[in-house]
């Protein structure tokens, strides 16, 4: 075994005799999913009152807050409400709070559900661009960094390309993040943006 593998630098030595920052690393994640349970109770209450407008089986499934310590290295809580997950067929909404980076909100469709909804999204383009949203224009549905080539800020696409990628084959996601130095606002948003995610659905 290489010694060099295994012996910790001088950063490394301080944070593993220190137990402090772990203690405050998990008091944040804490937090953090006491905010996304607010959210779930708000936007709950306003997919209550979408009942006639959105998929019926994408309502059968509760809200469902899960986390996980290793997207890309760091922990992560992602809130999926409405959501509808089949081998083909998905309906998403997803809430999701990255250490480091940001609290994002992604709507996500593929199959038949991309079919129901991709003239609706095209005619929100403007709405869309005014709002500082984000289009997918990569190949994995599953990552979910802003970097490209995975999104692309909508605003900075033509119209044609924007419309080119809702009717490509494969999936539509449409996205928005609020920055880790917004904490104070970010559940705010958050349930702004999804207001107007499902003002476009249900219009």
């Amino acid at each position: 075994m290489n010694k060099a593998k295994i012996a910790l630098s001088p950063k490394e030595m301080e944070l593993v005799t220190n137990a402090e920052w772990i203690l405050t690393k998990n008091a944040i994640m804490q937090k953090a999913w006491w905010l996304l349970e607010d959210l779930q109770v708000e936007v709950a209450a306003r997919v209550e009152q979408l009942l006639a407008t959105l998929p019926k089986e994408v309502l059968k499934t509760t809200a469902k807050i899960s986390k996980g310590e290793n997207y890309k290295g760091l922990p992560y809580l992602v809130l999926d409400f409405p959501r509808c997950f089949d081998k083909d067929d998905i309906f998403a909404v997803r809430c999701m709070f990255w250490w480091g980076n940001f609290f994002s909100i992604t709507l996500h469709l593929a199959g038949k559900y991309q079919k129901q909804y991709s003239g609706r999204l095209i005619r929100s383009y403007h709405l869309l661009v005014q709002n500082g949203f984000f289009i997918s224009v990569g190949d994995e549905q599953w990552e979910h960094h802003f970097d490209e080539p995975n999104y692309v800020e909508i605003g900075n696409m033509t119209e044609t390309h924007f419309i080119e990628k809702i009717q490509s084959p494969a999936f539509i996601k449409i996205a928005n993040k609020i920055s880790v130095n917004e904490w104070d606002n970010a559940r705010q948003k958050l349930s702004g943006y999804f207001e107007l995610i499902m003002e476009i659905l249900s219009a």
